[in-house]
């Protein structure tokens, strides 16, 4: 039967790490995730309250990648919290959880790409750009987009159950990973295939989108200087793009290694370092990055926070 499968792995995968002292990794987590939240939060009401930045595509886009960032850092400091004291939490619970993870990250992935798409339309067809993608598609856009973010975790949820029954024991560790492998194991569907093939996609589309960018302005100079705008945000946003997408590559092989021999501790530390920072790193760098970088955001935080600042000094007096 799988269940017990799942269920052995689980509290292997908790020995290991309870023997290792591996819940440490609870504190770069909680570090990482208050970062992001101190900002994200500020960012995503400045777009959705102005309407100046709430009528641009680029920072709608802005604000949907920051909502789903911090979705995925709630669900994934829950699972890292509750695996790290080995809390043997309800199977429903579990699953609603590993969905929400593998649904939250699609998703940023997925605006993540958009939004370099919507920046090579801009260029592309600068005189037509609104007629293109008016804020009413790029809503529109969104939400299809977090549809297709969830078909590929709910359609794996729904075989999981047909596969496991109606009789599920709660595990020590809750992990997307024992999931997918066991999945894998007993119906021999190439889940590291998918996740493969997806990143490739995307990848293949910016790769597109950015070459076909430095073709049309490779006649205008901005690239000319070394410390140029241009060349500062490209490098900017092709080190946080590669951040997106490399924890799920890290994935597959983590998947491969688990198929391999489950109680190996290389694959543990993969998972945490994965989970507890890889993961991490990119959504706590964008709030900063795209502060910096829009300087119409930046000036509304500014005003945002002088105000605040304003009014409890004078509340104060």
């Amino acid at each position: 039967m799988i269940q017990p499968f799942i269920v052995n792995i689980s509290a292997d995968w908790y020995i290991i790490m309870e023997s290792r002292n591996m819940d440490m990794f609870l504190i770069p987590t909680v570090l990482l995730t208050s970062v992001t939240m101190l900002v994200n939060p500020v960012l995503s009401l400045c777009v959705l309250c102005f309407p100046s930045l709430r009528q641009e595509t680029r920072y709608l886009l802005l604000a949907n990648v920051l909502f789903a960032d911090m979705l995925f850092l709630t669900v994934n400091l829950s699972i890292v919290s509750c695996n790290s004291v080995g809390l043997h939490l309800p199977a429903p619970l579990c699953e609603f959880m590993m969905v929400s993870m593998v649904m939250t990250y699609s998703a940023s992935v997925l605006t993540v790409t958009l939004m370099v798409v919507d920046t090579y339309v801009a260029v592309r067809w600068p005189l037509r750009y609104k007629e293109i993608l008016p804020p009413s598609r790029a809503r529109k856009i969104i939400m299809s987009m977090w549809v297709i973010a969830a078909v590929c975790p709910v359609s794996l949820l729904v075989m999981f159950e047909v596969v496991m029954g109606k009789d599920q024991q709660s595990r020590p560790v809750c992990l997307v990973l024992i999931a997918l492998h066991s999945l894998e194991e007993k119906l021999k569907v190439g889940v590291p295939l998918y996740f493969i093939i997806a990143v490739s996609l995307c990848t293949a589309l910016i790769l597109y989108c950015y070459i076909h960018l430095y073709i049309i302005t490779r006649t205008s100079g901005i690239w000319r200087s070394r410390y140029s705008r241009a060349r500062m945000t490209l490098l900017a946003h092709t080190l946080l793009l590669i951040m997106y997408f490399v924890p799920a590559l890290v994935f597959a092989v983590e998947l491969a290694l688990l198929k391999r021999e489950a109680k190996d501790d290389l694959g543990v530390w993969i998972n945490l370092v994965n989970m507890c920072v890889l993961m991490l790193l990119p959504r706590c760098c964008t709030p900063y990055l795209y502060v910096l970088r829009y300087r119409e955001i930046y000036k509304t935080v500014q005003q945002v926070l002088w105000k605040t600042r304003h009014q409890s000094q004078r509340s104060a007096a």
